[in-house]
């Protein structure tokens, strides 16, 4: 164990610093959150062409998600031992269960109005979802980010149970190992903020890709409600999906 016991003292068996930790934790929460809105957004895209589609891909995903993550994590080790792939995969499954949801109500939100208008503007399907669908989905897209991500830091700790992959979840055991009740407030405190200052990034970059809707939250409801009806916002939308 390394020579001091202060807050930031992390135990040599850890084999990192305390930034090394965050640098970990925040790389296998991450990574799963944007594999997983990589694979939600054509996913969405078909469960709104194909509505049929939509029920049996949200059963699965919330049956999956109803799944322990300790349990999927030892079920995995099997296949993909203890590494952080074995953490990250399910969190990337968990994602899918808020982001999937998340983008096919933004895209269905889109006023029909406004699809045929940039249908008849030339635009076919995949240039409407990703140039007017998309873009007006934006707000439901960065909540649904919002809560996945949030998640995801916080689930990240449960690796730890399986091996030294669990990022700053490591602080817990050594807590109870070391008898260091500091390490356990380190743990839970840094998680916080980290979940909280990703938030605050999200909600930043909605605020960059909406710069039509007011800063403050239910305002910005509501002005996303009323721009899906509003015709000078659809018109400067399919201008720049046109040009």
């Amino acid at each position: 164990m390394s020579g001091g016991a202060g807050f930031f003292d992390i135990p040599s068996d850890l084999q990192h610093s305390y930034a090394g930790l965050i640098g970990i934790h925040m790389q296998e929460a991450m990574i799963p959150v944007g594999i997983g809105l990589a694979v939600a957004l054509p996913l969405g895209q078909l469960c709104v062409r194909f509505r049929w589609l939509y029920p049996p891909v949200l059963w699965v995903t919330t049956v999956l998600y109803a799944i322990p993550s300790l349990t999927f994590f030892v079920f995995l080790i099997d296949y993909t031992g203890a590494t952080r792939t074995t953490v990250m995969i399910p969190l990337t499954v968990y994602s899918l269960v808020v982001l999937v949801p998340a983008i096919v109500d933004g895209v269905r939100s889109v006023p029909q109005d406004t699809l045929s208008a940039a249908t008849a503007m030339g635009l076919g399907p995949v240039q409407r979802y990703l140039q007017v669908q998309l873009p007006l989905a934006v707000p439901a897209i960065i909540a649904g980010l919002r809560v996945a991500t949030a998640s995801s830091i916080s689930l990240v700790s449960v690796g730890a149970l399986i091996g030294n992959q669990g990022a700053l979840g490591n602080l817990l055991q050594d807590a109870i190992l070391y008898h260091r009740s500091n390490l356990a407030l380190n743990s839970v405190v840094t998680i916080a903020v980290l979940a909280v200052l990703t938030d605050i990034v999200l909600v930043l970059l909605r605020m960059a890709l909406t710069p039509w809707l007011p800063r403050s939250g239910k305002a910005a409801g509501r002005a996303a409600r009323a721009t899906a009806v509003e015709p000078s916002t659809e018109a400067a939308l399919l201008e720049d999906a046109a040009s």
